[in-house]
């Protein structure tokens, strides 16, 4: 055989193979998160993505981009919804601005407990407020827990209502937050979490609250070292996905893909209260003190608010649905 003939060959084969790897390249799914790779959030949604890619012999390949990478978490929203990435890990109280029923699963002590939360979250009783938001670009998949709220302030414990008094405590951009923080005899700041360190150490805040791995892993016991249990929210984080992506795929490979993102969330559970030991135990070795609180006087002082926030017959039915799964 010549040279050319040779050469040739070799060509042909070697452009064969390129179309062929072309041909059978994964399809990226990019997916926006706020915090850092070692939360376990991150790894639950990871996990997740391995198991997808090897269901669907490599065609999908999940890649995260953590610590804001993609925008915060509103931007994360909007991208996903207008298909410039497939999914995204975003709070609850951002989808409730597209379906105001998200704000029942997000009310103050509406949850016992994480026992509790889990068995709502992966019952099927949220299905068909899932399916709500699929007229507006994106689908949300499942919920994770984000840990349960606490306070945590700069002079002393919280363990009465009447501590509550004056103090002045970062909270998301909700309402729903602002007012649980004034039912429970305290007020509400909004602010952005990239500014609460400082505003703590500078005294324009007397606190914040959050859960006991976001107070460790942003060193806030640093300004702010007595952490009280008052656990008056469990907000959701929720998965969401590119409603035009999701559709994009077979029916077979849809219906595992939603599968496996619904058997992700008892995983994140699993991954979420083995980290609270972690977190708790990390900030109490610099200087953190901790305490427990009864909750009673905050529950029955919010339970006006919860009757309040609850407007619509759907609406009822819903928080009835989670108050019986206790």
């Amino acid at each position: 055989m010549s040279k050319f003939k040779v050469l040739t060959l070799a060509t042909t084969i070697v452009g064969a193979l390129g179309v062929f790897s072309m041909a059978n390249a994964a399809t990226e799914i990019k997916a926006a998160f706020n915090q850092s790779d070692k939360h376990p959030q991150y790894t639950a949604l990871n996990d997740f993505g391995k198991k997808f890619a090897e269901a669907t012999d490599g065609r999908y390949k999940l890649n995260i981009f953590p610590n804001e990478l993609l925008g915060d978490q509103r931007a994360s929203l909007e991208l996903v919804q207008n298909s410039a990435i497939q999914m995204a890990i975003v709070a609850n109280p951002l989808v409730e601005n597209y379906s105001a029923d998200f704000g029942i699963i997000s009310l103050p002590y509406i949850y016992s407990g994480y026992d509790h939360q889990q068995k709502v979250f992966t019952s099927g009783v949220l299905d068909n407020l899932f399916k709500q938001t699929t007229p507006m670009g994106f689908e949300v998949l499942a919920a994770y827990t984000g840990g349960a709220r606490s306070m945590y302030t700069k002079k002393g414990p919280i363990n009465t209502i009447a501590d509550m008094k004056g103090v002045k405590t970062r909270v998301m951009q909700s309402d729903t937050m602002i007012k649980t923080l004034s039912c429970m005899g305290g007020q509400g700041v909004p602010m952005g979490q990239g500014e609460v360190y400082s505003a703590i150490q500078q005294g324009v805040l007397d606190g914040a609250e959050n859960s006991e791995i976001t107070y460790y892993d942003l060193k806030q016991y640093e300004v702010a070292p007595f952490y009280s249990a008052t656990r008056h929210l469990m907000v959701p984080d929720l998965v969401i996905v590119s409603t035009d992506f999701i559709n994009s795929m077979s029916e077979q490979d849809r219906a595992t893909f939603r599968r496996l993102a619904k058997e992700s969330t008892a995983a994140e559970f699993d991954l979420w209260k083995s980290q609270i030991k972690v977190s708790k135990e990390a900030a109490q070795s610099k200087g953190a003190k901790f305490n427990e609180v009864d909750i009673t006087q905050f529950q029955q002082a919010c339970t006006p608010l919860q009757q309040e926030l609850i407007k619509t017959a759907a609406q009822k039915e819903l928080y009835n649905k989670v108050i019986a799964l206790r």
